[in-house]
C-alpha cells in the first residue's frame, strides 16, 4: 500500500510526539502523584486536590498512550484486541476534557484567591473542591461514554484493511447522524466554555497583582509563567483538535484532518507538570530533592527556590524532564 509522502511526515511527527510525551510525560506525572497522595494524608488544599486530579488524568492518557503510538506505527490499523479499541479512545478522550475542566478549576481558584482574599480564606475549603472534582469526573466520562459506547454499539466502527482493523476511523451515515451532534456538544461545553472562564480568570489575576505595587515580583512572574503555560496548553493542545469538531459538524463529516491534530493533545501530559511546578512549592519541593541538579540551577538565579523567578522555574523543570530522556 502506497502511503503519500506527506503522511510519512505526518507519521513520524506523531510518533516523535508521542515518544517524547510518554519519556518525558510519565516520570512527571508519577512523581507530581506522588507528593499529592502524600499532602492528601496530611492537610490538603483546594489546589493539591484539584492538581492531583489533573495528574491522574494525565496518567490516564498515559497509561494508554503505547497503544496510540503502535496505532501510528502501523498506518492507523488497529490489530489489537476489538475491546481495547473503545476503551483506549475512552481513557484519552476523558483525558482530554478532564484536563480542560481542571485547568479551569485551578484558574478559578486562583482568580478567588487574589481577587477575594479575605471572604475566599473564610470560606475556602478541601470540601469544596472534592464535590467539584467528582462533577468534573461525571461530567467528562459521561460525555465520553456516550460518544464511545453508544456509537460503537449503534453499528460498528471497526472496518478491515489489509486483515487488520481500524479503530474509530471510519463511520457509517447513521453513526455520524448521532456523533457529529454530540462532537459539538462536548468541544462548546468542555472546551470552549472553560477556555473562556480560563481566559477571564487569569487576565484578571495578572491585572490585579501587576497593578498591585506591594506584591513582590516573583509572584507577578509566577502568576505570568501560570497563566501563559496554561493558555499554550489551551491552544497548542485541544484547540485544533476540537476546531475538527465544529468544522466537521458543519461539514456534515469528519474532516480528513482530524487525525492528525489528535496526536498533539497529548502534548498536554508535559504541559500539565510545568503548571503543577508554578502552582505549588509541594511540586518544587519534590523536584529540587528528586534531582539535586536542581537545587545547584538555584545558586544561578539567587536565593531560595521559592523566590525565583518564572525563568528560574521553568529551565529546572526542563532540567529535571531532560533527565529523564
Amino acid at each position: 500500500m502506497n502511503i503519500p509522502q506527506w503522511k510519512m511526515v505526518v507519521k513520524t511527527v506523531a510518533l516523535a510526539v508521542y515518544t517524547f510525551c510518554f519519556l518525558a510525560g510519565l516520570p512527571s506525572n508519577l512523581l507530581a502523584c506522588s507528593a499529592f497522595l502524600r499532602k492528601m494524608s496530611q492537610k490538603p488544599t483546594t489546589m493539591d486536590i484539584l492538581l492531583l486530579n489533573l495528574t491522574v488524568s494525565d496518567l490516564l492518557c498515559l497509561l494508554f498512550l503505547p497503544f496510540k503510538m503502535m496505532e501510528v506505527a502501523l498506518d492507523m490499523t488497529w490489530p489489537l484486541p476489538a475491546f481495547l479499541c473503545p476503551l483506549t479512545n475512552f481513557c484519552f478522550y476523558s483525558s482530554i476534557y478532564l484536563s480542560t475542566l481542571f485547568l479551569m478549576g485551578i484558574s478559578v481558584e486562583r482568580y478567588l484567591c487574589v481577587a477575594f482574599p479575605v471572604k475566599y480564606k473564610l470560606h475556602r475549603k478541601p470540601l469544596y473542591a472534592i464535590l467539584a472534582s467528582v462533577f468534573f469526573w461525571l461530567l467528562t466520562c459521561s460525555h465520553c461514554a456516550t460518544v464511545i459506547y453508544v456509537v460503537e454499539y449503534h453499528n460498528t466502527t471497526s472496518v478491515k484493511v489489509d486483515n487488520f482493523s481500524t479503530c474509530f476511523e471510519t463511520f457509517s451515515l447513521s453513526q455520524l447522524h448521532i456523533l457529529l451532534p454530540l462532537r459539538l456538544e462536548i468541544c462548546l461545553v468542555l472546551f470552549c466554555l472553560p477556555f473562556i472562564i480560563t481566559c477571564f480568570c487569569y487576565v484578571n489575576v495578572v491585572w490585579i497583582l501587576t497593578s498591585m505595587p506591594n506584591i513582590p515580583s516573583h509572584r507577578k512572574q509566577r502568576a505570568v509563567g501560570l497563566a501563559v503555560v496554561t493558555l499554550l496548553n489551551f491552544v497548542i493542545a485541544f484547540a485544533p483538535y476540537n476546531i475538527s469538531h465544529i468544522v466537521g459538524f458543519f461539514e456534515k463529516q469528519s474532516p480528513s484532518w482530524r487525525v492528525e491534530t489528535f496526536f498533539l493533545t497529548s502534548l498536554n501530559t508535559t504541559l500539565d507538570p510545568i503548571i503543577f511546578f508554578f502552582s505549588t512549592t509541594t511540586i518544587q519541593r519534590t523536584f529540587v530533592t528528586c534531582h539535586p541538579s536542581l537545587g545547584s540551577d538555584q545558586k544561578l538565579f539567587g536565593g531560595d527556590y521559592r523566590k525565583d523567578s518564572c525563568w528560574s522555574l521553568t529551565s529546572s523543570l526542563l532540567v529535571f524532564t531532560t533527565a529523564f530522556l
